[in-house]
């Protein structure tokens, strides 16, 4: 009898060890459903984002920089991306853009591992220091990429280190803004003089075709400054007989007009009425101590009639807008370039008339192409347009715009 009670014991103890068992491999089995279930969401997700980047690429003109079809670089291949600056919403973008197009690049020739093509974004950390990107450029030419993609801050501070590639068979691509020398393989932008002209053309429009305008320009160095200011110029004096650009202000070169006139005794920082003769050693400023908010401050007092302030970047035009808000002016229509969250939401609360939205992510993505090209020795376009569109608070929620903003 007590050999059967023992052996019922085992025989119930086997079971229950089975059924825990069967459950350790429903849970187990379970567990890797939900990992699997929740990898193959991943895809989705990039596959969601990349058909959301691909609208941004679809506008690139020619097409063949859109892909990268038939670019069979060398394994291991390292392509130098230099901008005019880190962290700030556009160069963000062209960094995405860059970094796809290696993406594609390795996609379509299966690399993998350390045989992938390598896409680097380098830019200053002092937005659109010279010294500093000039640097960057010689350090990126001392690793020997097989090309270099770069936004050219000062139109004629690269020449001796784009020589310098040339000597070595590094072709050199520029992208948003570019310079005239000679030897650059291709120029990936947004078309600066069309673009200028449509923004004079709505800045006519929103302040009834007559009246003052001030163009704040970003600096006196880049090409794509001085295009855009130039055109919107001419197209305003050419087709707008009644409007007057009362002031061209280049805010790399107002630090010391400013601080000038404040020594001379002609202006003051505070607004109040000038003594008219100049101030002792001990109460002269220096140039280091006019600050752009105090530069945008000066611009606007000197023109308390403007109806108009043309911006030729992002960041010029919300220094615009914060100065209105500061001298408590009213009625002046700001029009600019790029679409950062300040200047979206400035648009939004009707503080900005409209915004030349350009695309950074096309342009990262174009350079590469263009700079995989050069490499290999194939043809480029000279100019490769990455597009653009209009953007007002009538018509930011259209789809068309949407798929623009970064």
């Amino acid at each position: 009898m007590r050999k059967y009670i023992i052996a019922g014991i085992l025989c119930l103890s086997l079971a229950l060890g089975a059924c825990s068992s069967k459950e350790s491999v429903k849970e187990d089995k379970a567990e890797q459903n939900t990992e699997k279930a929740e990898q193959a969401k991943e895809p989705d997700k990039d596959e969601r984002e990349q058909k959301e980047d691909q609208a941004k690429l679809d506008v690139i003109k020619p097409s063949a920089y859109n892909n990268a079809d038939g670019l069979v670089l060398e394994k291991g291949a390292y392509i130098s991306v230099i901008g005019k600056s880190e962290g700030k919403a556009f160069w963000n973008e062209v960094k995405k853009g860059a970094e796809q197009a290696a993406d594609d690049i390795n996609k379509t020739l299966g690399y993998k591992g350390g045989d992938k093509v390598k896409v680097t974004y380098n830019g200053p950390l002092e937005a659109e220091s010279v010294d500093e990107q000039v640097n960057i450029l010689d350090e990126e030419l001392a690793r020997y990429p097989i090309a270099v993609a770069i936004a050219i801050t000062d139109a004629k501070a690269c020449e001796v280190q784009f020589d310098l590639a040339a000597e070595n068979n590094i072709p050199v691509v520029a992208f948003d803004s570019g310079s005239d020398y000679k030897g650059l393989m291709a120029m990936v932008s947004t078309d600066n003089e069309a673009s200028a002209r449509e923004a004079a053309q709505h800045m006519a429009e929103s302040v009834g075709e007559e009246g003052e305008i001030v163009i704040f320009s970003h600096d006196s160095k880049s090409k794509t400054a001085n295009v855009r200011e130039r055109v919107f110029a001419e197209t305003l004096k050419e087709q707008y007989p009644n409007i007057k650009v009362a002031g061209v202000y280049r805010m790399d070169e107002m630090k010391g007009s400013v601080s000038d006139e404040v020594n001379k005794g002609v202006y003051r920082m505070d607004g109040t009425k000038p003594l008219g003769t100049e101030l002792t050693e001990e109460e002269k400023i220096k140039e280091e101590d006019v600050t752009r908010d105090i530069i945008v401050d000066y611009i606007l007092r000197k023109h308390p009639n403007v109806k108009g302030c043309y911006a030729t970047n992002g960041e010029t035009a919300v220094l615009a807008v914060e100065g209105i808000r500061r001298q408590s002016m009213s009625g002046i229509s700001v029009i600019g370039y790029d679409a950062d969250e300040e200047e979206v939401k400035a648009v939004k609360e009707g503080d900005i008339a409209g915004l030349i939205v350009q695309n950074p992510y096309g342009m990262g993505y174009a350079s590469v192409i263009a700079a995989a090209r050069a490499a290999l020795g194939l043809a480029n376009e000279a100019n490769i347009d990455t597009g653009y569109v209009w953007m007002t608070k009538e018509n930011i929620e259209s789809e068309e715009i949407q798929k623009m903003l970064y």
